[in-house]
């Protein structure tokens, strides 16, 4: 059974890589950055350079799909690059092809709040992609960089699968219907995507899910039938959202950035200002088996588990990342 989580954002470390080995997992698109500059993102991927040096029996780099299945074939986790953010192009179309030349696969037009490319999904006025944005998606288009719109509003969204003749992705994200938050897509969103070619990642992370931390792995794996119902099974797949050992700090700066003087609680509260507790059956990437056997007994067959815990994300990835001549 291939695995591939579509997004995690952990305290890296071998224990991590360990856990990850020893729960199935074959790739992880890692967040490199959330609203680092270009010189900060090149830091972050000389730290991923010494991790794959320090850790090289554990975990490998990932530059192409077929990538995915040589880590697999030896033993080894296969890690993508994403960047939740286009802070690291700065305002230099350029630096698009450069980063795809060292590695980063996919990037979404923004976190939460307007950039230069699109809106957020915290804005209050949805502006939609804007003429830097359409630039952008047509160059990511020809590098072979995946567009991502996990934190993108429904008209930045809509418009982006528009203008892309590529996929379109959301890595890491849930249905409203299932829980009305900021960060969940509407119907009309998740159907586009289907008919864009592109894929939906179901996320774990509490504030995405019906009743929080206390969502049942019965109706994880009902919300994804029933989603499946909607986009088709070739257009899901799996975006945890795992932030394992990340101190508190990492999500000041996930919802703050440099941007606020004021805190930002994002979708928490002053009253729920940390890390949410953690879901019973997915602690960690140990826990992978369990989403195995949540959907066999939620009765999809065999092919379609596979196509749901990996085999979907390798598929997008081989008609995404090709550079066009």
């Amino acid at each position: 059974m291939l695995t591939v989580d579509g997004l995690q954002y952990s305290n890296w470390s071998r224990e991590i890589f360990e856990q990850m080995r020893e729960g199935g997992v074959d790739a992880v698109h890692a967040t490199l950055v959330y609203h680092e500059t270009l010189r900060e993102t090149l830091t972050r991927i000389g730290e991923w350079n010494r991790r794959f040096e320090a850790h090289s029996d554990l975990i490998m780099p990932v530059q192409a799909p077929g990538d995915i299945q040589r880590a697999r074939d030896a033993g080894k986790v296969g890690i993508f690059f994403g960047a939740q953010n286009c802070s690291p192009i700065e305002d230099d179309i350029d630096m698009v092809a450069v980063l795809r030349q060292l590695g980063l696969l996919i990037m979404q037009l923004t976190y939460n709040n307007q950039s230069l490319l699109a809106c957020g999904c915290y804005e209050s006025e949805d502006s939609g992609i804007t003429r830097f944005g359409r630039q952008v998606i047509r160059e990511m288009n020809r590098v072979g960089m995946v567009i991502d719109m996990s934190h993108s509003s429904e008209r930045s969204t809509l418009e982006a699968i528009e203008i892309s003749e590529r996929p379109v992705i959301i890595s890491h994200a849930n249905p409203s219907f299932f829980q009305d938050a900021k960060r969940n897509k509407s119907d009309k969103v998740l159907k586009a995507i289907a008919e864009n070619d592109g894929l939906l990642g179901f996320s774990a992370y509490p504030f995405h899910l019906k009743n929080g931390p206390d969502c049942t792995l019965e109706d994880y794996c009902d919300m994804i039938a029933r989603t499946v119902d909607m986009m088709g099974i070739e257009h899901v797949g799996l975006g945890t959202d795992l932030c394992q050992n990340q101190p508190t700090s990492v999500l000041e700066w996930m919802r703050n950035g440099r941007w606020s003087k004021e805190m930002d609680y994002g979708e928490g509260s002053a009253n729920n200002a940390g890390w949410p507790k953690p879901l019973a059956w997915l602690r960690d990437s140990r826990d992978f088996p369990n989403l195995i056997e949540g959907l066999r007994a939620k009765g999809f067959a065999e092919q379609e588990v596979a196509r749901i815990m990996g085999r979907n994300w390798v598929e997008l990835l081989e008609r995404s990342t090709t550079p066009l001549r």
